[in-house]
């Protein structure tokens, strides 16, 4: 009898101890060793522990202890204000009874970097495309004060909690899997803040835009399939809702200063939905970050051969400058963006521009200008101002311009020019210090105007600071 009373104990104790461990309190992937926090802010921070149960969140930077409960699924969420960013090295400890130290905490500016195969590319290349230079990039790449965390491929039709990863240090081995795009963005945001960068990837190849937009927010445009929760996925990156529940939803919340989009490829052929889709989407990744319109910048897809999609057909509007223009008027529509223009990195046979660095930088330039306030350079592109029409030649002027519009000594192409028939010609150019004056013998009454209106183009005219003039056009044809 003693005997069976003493295995009886120890039974019950072993079991306690498993239930100990199984209910032990975990974090969310975004808080592991290593994560870079949002300097300044109340940056939200959740995980799990029993159902109802007590937790407390300890910050090192200033001893302040967060008390916190879960609910009934266990599930708790609450935020810590975080310093000014610095290199010091930090711990969170989180406590329900059992305690978890999240180590190697710095604080810094963090960025979420999303979009599709352009900024999944890593910076070891795709097989048979690679990414100009990389090879030194990655071996120069170890930088402890830049961290990267990338959310996995995942397509669900329920919103999902967690994910599977961890923050890294930027070094060789981590660097040559991770987006290029994000990396030549952070490493010179790193460079010049001279404070810790993190980056967040989120990204899947040939995605839609609205496999990135939820439920409620998708419904509404009847056109499209959306899936209800169980519902089989006929394509793992197409389908609506499918990746704002999988990659997205894990991350929502996270303290960020904003984010860098590089999408849009695959919905080439609907230009004047993405005109409407963009900002929505944009709209409710605001909504529920829930800290305010966060800067958005956004790539605009470069030039490329898009008729290889669809050989034998012809289709007006799958000429990519219709996308590429929605694009560019979203500017207006989204507030706190801007646009990044990609015309002179596109090859014509490769969707996926070897040259990443320069769009890396040019995020990084938007970002060191207009939210950190760096001055002495430049970072727009010159844009479209005004038509004005002189009898059979039109003036075209241009905005972010001051040090004026150069074609590095070349002659200026990929303007046309049509009249009332709609009917469109080349057209001869005078380049002026900030316009230039168009003409075509065909065209005696001009109307409208487009510059580099093409699937795939060779842009001539730049702003001096190198960024190339964006397509465009005046009419809405």
């Amino acid at each position: 009898m003693k005997f069976s009373y003493i295995k009886s104990s120890v039974l019950t104790v072993l079991l306690l101890v498993a239930y100990s461990a199984d209910a032990k309190v975990k974090m969310s992937s975004m808080f592991t060793d290593g994560a870079v926090l949002q300097q300044q802010s109340d940056v939200a921070m959740w995980g799990w522990a029993d159902a109802k149960a007590s937790v407390s969140i300890t910050t090192s930077w200033d001893g302040k202890t967060y008390e916190t409960k879960a609910d009934k699924n266990g599930k708790f969420r609450t935020e810590v204000s975080t310093p000014e960013a610095g290199y010091t090295k930090y711990e969170i400890t989180v406590n329900d009874g059992s305690e978890l130290v999240i180590k190697d905490i710095l604080i810094g500016e963090v960025w979420l970097c999303a979009g599709q195969s352009n900024m999944e590319m890593p910076m070891k290349g795709y097989p048979g495309q690679p990414i100009i230079d990389s090879n030194m990039d990655i071996l120069m790449s170890k930088n402890p004060n830049l961290r990267v965390i990338s959310v996995p491929r995942s397509s669900k039709t329920s919103p999902q909690e967690n994910f599977e990863g961890e923050w890294a240090e930027a070094k060789p081995t981590v660097i040559r899997n991770f987006s290029a795009t994000a990396y030549y963005y952070g490493s010179l945001l790193q460079e010049m803040l001279d404070v810790p960068v993190g980056l967040v990837e989120v990204s899947f190849g040939g995605s839609c835009i609205q496999a990135w937009m939820s439920h409620d927010t998708s419904v509404p445009f009847e056109w499209r399939n959306v899936p209800e929760p169980g519902d089989t996925i006929p394509e793992p990156n197409r389908t609506p809702t499918v990746l704002f529940n999988g990659m997205l939803s894990p991350v929502i919340g996270y303290g960020i200063r904003g984010c860098i989009w590089y999408q849009g490829e695959t919905n080439y052929v609907e230009p004047d939905a993405y005109e409407e889709l963009f900002p929505t989407m944009v709209a409710e990744w605001r909504k529920k970050w829930d800290i305010g319109e966060f800067p958005f910048f956004y790539a605009q897809i470069a030039p490329f051969d898009y008729s290889i999609f669809t050989p034998g057909e012809f289709h007006e509007k799958y000429n990519s400058a219709y996308i590429r223009d929605a694009q560019r008027k979203c500017v207006d529509k989204i507030p706190n963006s801007d646009m990044i223009v990609l015309m002179d990195i596109g090859e014509k046979d490769c969707i996926h521009p070897s040259k990443k660095r320069v769009a890396g930088e040019r995020f990084a330039l938007k970002s060191l200008a207009k939210i950190y306030g760096m001055e002495g350079f430049t970072h727009g592109s010159p844009t479209f101002k005004a038509l004005e029409i002189k009898g059979s030649s039109v003036v075209v002027a241009f905005d972010d311009s001051k040090m004026g519009l150069t074609s590095y000594g070349k002659e200026v192409t990929g303007f046309e020019v049509a009249g009332e028939n709609k009917v469109f010609y080349p057209a001869s150019v005078h380049l002026r210090a900030k316009s230039v004056v168009i003409s075509s013998p065909h065209v005696p009454e001009p109307v409208a105007v487009r510059y580099c209106f093409k699937d795939f183009v060779v842009p001539s005219l730049f702003g001096t600071n190198g960024i190339p003039v964006s397509s465009f056009r005046t009419d809405d044809w």
